[in-house]
């Protein structure tokens, strides 16, 4: 059971991103650092406890207002640096 990064507990949800978000949150957020984990979920599995929330410009991003199981996630990928320190999701987002 996964119960949030810092920021996740302090905001009261686990923030989540689609697929075509990672690429932005990634680089925003966590830039350079080297030991990220894109995990892949079933938005459908969470039910109610998922909310469809607005953030940058408007989008509307997945927030968890429950703990995460282990057992929810379907893929657990590590997502390397490229030569220039930016994330590479090749073959990550498929």
């Amino acid at each position: 059971m996964f119960a949030g990064a810092p920021v996740d507990l302090a905001d009261g949800y686990i923030h989540f991103s689609t697929a075509e978000q990672a690429r932005e949150t990634a680089a925003k957020h966590f830039a350079g650092q080297d030991d990220l984990l894109l995990v892949s979920v079933e938005a459908e599995d969470f039910g109610a406890a998922l909310r469809w929330e607005p953030s940058r410009g408007g989008a509307l991003f997945p927030h968890l207002y429950a703990p995460l199981p282990a057992a929810s996630a379907r893929t657990a990928r590590a997502i390397p640096l490229d030569s220039a320190g930016c994330h590479d999701f090749t073959g990550l987002l498929e």
